[in-house]
């Protein structure tokens, strides 16, 4: 940035310095011609009437008005004064204007011994014998030359001043520029070497800030989920080595009594059960570790679907599970954007806890009225200090810990819900048991305008 500053500040100079110095100077020489001419009407009528003498003129009258002339006819004869200060050779210039008989020509030329810079104008003149001449001023242009080499050096001081204020200011707005970008990629690099997911922190109002900010959210989400994978790991390892351990025994026992022989009757028999139901218990905790081990977020369909056939779909398997249990189910259609398999198995979830919970005989109310999904069941609720918790991963109420369950079934029903951009909560009937209640955003209009429904 520094070398394009300077770069773009010399062009300018360049073009701006050589454009003003030409321009002065053409503007200067018109000025000079101007009063050459002019100092030539002053002399064409006595010269006129006296060639041979000039009309009178002597070389300390042409000091005075700082000029110096020559007469050129058509036929290349010169007339000269006999102590002009400088010999003037007429040029085709001259003579072309002395054969026209009207008309001007100007030059610069260089004469006297020291090959001075000179300024010539060429007047045409009418001599009273209709002779055609030429008359040929010419001024010295010392003090114009002079003028002009202080406007160049003038305007090469100030442009390599400039250059070098824009370099500097490039380098420091590069720097200034560089400098975040520099933070970025040494925080890349950091993460890379330490794997230290650690923000930038910037408070830049500009667009590098923004770039910053959008590091920093990255890395905070990167962080909670590594956080989250952590927890995640080291939950599922607590409740993988309980089924294990309790395995690896009545493996174990099973081994050495077909050494022995020292299980009672009928004991290998209850412990293979107990084995069925523990290789149960420990299938289903694996397939809800892997289901909440998705954390990408659901991309719904762009055709909706009846979640009341969701909720009915629940319901009937969950029917099958809670055989003596009344199903109070009361569904209207409502239309939502999303997946049903995860959606069922989240309804599901919330059918299968009230089924637990719920007394023999008992009863659990579904509704489904104006888009809003409540679970209820009569079971003995959820204690009010236990609420925050009942969607965290792994957590059981203390009355349910000797029931059958992985504690990940209600973290999977947040998990859908809020995937789908819905909300769940928890609390409990007055005088009854527990109560969930779902709410999904609704279909657009647009979705619904499709059809495609189911």
């Amino acid at each position: 940035m520094a070398s394009l500053a300077a770069a773009v500040i010399a062009l300018a100079v360049l073009v701006v310095g050589v454009t003003a110095y030409y321009a002065t100077r053409a503007s200067l020489y018109n000025e000079v011609d101007d009063e050459l001419v002019d100092v030539a009407g002053y002399m064409v009528g006595p010269i006129a009437s006296d060639i041979s003498g000039m009309g009178g003129l002597n070389s300390s009258a042409l000091r005075a008005a700082n000029v110096n002339i020559v007469l050129v006819k058509a036929d290349h004869s010169i007339v000269r004064m006999q102590d002009a200060p400088v010999s003037i050779q007429p040029g085709a210039a001259e003579i072309a204007v002395a054969r026209l008989g009207f008309g001007k020509s100007t030059r610069t030329v260089t004469l006297g011994p020291g090959n001075e810079p000179y300024r010539l104008v060429a007047v045409p003149l009418e001599s009273e014998d209709n002779g055609s001449y030429a008359l040929v001023l010419a001024r010295p242009l010392g003090p114009l030359m002079e003028t002009l080499g202080q406007l160049r050096a003038i305007m090469i001081a100030l442009g390599v001043t400039f250059i070098v204020i824009g370099a500097a200011a490039g380098h420091r707005l590069g720097s200034a520029v560089m400098r975040p970008l520099r933070q970025l990629s040494d925080a890349v690099a950091h993460v890379t070497e330490t794997d230290d997911l650690a923000p930038i922190g910037s408070t830049r109002p500009d667009e590098l800030g923004d770039l910053s900010r959008s590091f920093d959210t990255m890395m905070h989400s990167l962080a909670s989920s590594r956080h989250r994978q952590q927890r995640l790991i080291a939950d599922a390892g607590h409740e993988l080595r309980t089924p294990l351990t309790s395995m690896r025994t009545n493996v174990e026992l099973l081994v050495a009594d077909e050494k022995t022989g020292m299980l009672p009757s009928g004991a290998r028999a209850e412990i293979l059960g107990d084995v069925a139901d523990q290789l149960g218990e420990f299938s289903s905790l694996v397939g809800d570790l892997v289901q909440l081990s998705r954390d990408d977020v659901v991309t719904p369909s762009l055709e909706p679907l009846d979640f009341a056939n969701v909720v009915n779909q629940a319901v009937t398997r969950a029917k099958r599970r809670g055989n003596g249990l009344e199903f109070d189910v009361v569904t209207q259609p409502y239309y939502v954007v999303g997946e049903p398999d995860t959606l069922e198995r989240a309804v599901t979830n919330l059918l299968d806890n009230a089924v637990k919970f719920s007394p023999e005989h008992g009863t659990v109310h579904v509704r489904l009225v104006a888009g809003t999904l409540t679970v209820s069941d009569e079971g003995p609720g959820i204690a009010e200090e236990d609420l925050p918790h009942i969607f965290d991963r792994f957590f059981r109420s203390n009355k349910a810990r000797n029931t059958p369950g992985t504690g990940l079934g209600l973290s999977i029903v947040a998990h859908t819900i809020q995937a789908h951009g819905g909300q769940v909560s928890a609390g409990n009937v007055p005088g009854a048991g527990a109560l969930f209640t779902v709410t999904l955003p609704p279909a657009p209009p647009g979705a619904l305008d499709e059809g495609g429904y189911s």
